[in-house]
């Protein structure tokens, strides 16, 4: 476990699905710092925990949080690996104790299984990006996501998967959605929130990751340059999802300025 402390104020923890990659290590400090400094407040705390590699918080010790965060992941999050059902076992704790809960693409994923939804690979395909996603016109009030004078009916997003849900949890509501992806956001009362985009990521990040998967084999490089053509042209909305990932956290009601 890794301890970043800023002050005597809330206390998050990171629950990290993925490895650090060596370049985001080298040019932002690892995932934590990404995190931390794209959803963090001053004075906050932020604990890091590889759930990827079993490193998991103590039971006796999760009161002691405000929220905590679900990272993304190359691993499938309908997957069966030991530390998916614990991370899964994990999140049902922390949904009866209604904690704070924001999952990021994977954790988005795995969150939505973990209380009762369902998830597989996308039909589609990869979505691979800076994709535009549209909030329902007819979903129930949000304090950390309503702001009448600046809150635009849409936003851009990084995202970067090829899963997706097919049916998310009891008692859920699906606020936004893509043209290539049904549900990009569902919230579950006050304290579950899941996006499919990476609101984190900057389009370096992405850059990079977009590169790893051509190495691996996983795209064709013909999708992938035209994808960072693309992204080249378009801004992600990043300083608008980063306040509404923060608000959400720490209750705060002004998200647009």
């Amino acid at each position: 476990m890794v301890m970043n402390n800023n002050g005597n104020g809330r206390r998050y923890g990171l629950l990290q699905a993925a490895k650090d990659p060596e370049y985001v290590k080298k040019m932002y400090g690892g995932y934590l710092k990404v995190y931390a400094e794209a959803f963090g407040e001053e004075g906050a705390s932020w604990d890091l925990f590889r759930v990827c590699e079993g490193e998991f918080p103590e039971i006796s010790e999760l009161h002691k949080y405000d929220g905590f965060v679900v990272s993304g992941s190359s691993n499938d999050a309908f997957g069966n690996d030991y530390w998916i059902l614990k991370l899964c076992f994990l999140l049902q704790i922390l949904d009866a104790m209604e904690k704070k809960i924001l999952g990021i693409c994977f954790g988005h994923q795995v969150l939505c299984r973990a209380l009762g939804g369902r998830v597989g690979r996308a039909k589609r395909g990869w979505d691979i990006g800076i994709t535009q996603v549209s909030f329902a016109k007819d979903r129930a009030p949000l304090w950390y996501l309503d702001d009448h004078h600046n809150m635009p009916s849409s936003l851009s997003i990084i995202e970067i998967h090829q899963d997706e849900i097919f049916e998310v949890p009891v008692g859920a509501n699906v606020i936004a959605s893509s043209d290539k992806t049904g549900v990009e956001i569902f919230v579950i009362e006050d304290h579950i929130l899941g996006i499919q985009g990476h609101p984190e990521y900057n389009k370096d990040i992405l850059f990079n990751l977009i590169d790893r998967l051509l190495g691996m084999d996983k795209i064709e490089k013909r999708f992938a340059e035209e994808v960072k053509c693309r992204v080249e042209l378009g801004e992600p909305d990043r300083k608008c999802w980063e306040k509404i990932c923060r608000n959400f956290l720490k209750g705060h009601h002004k998200i647009c300025d």
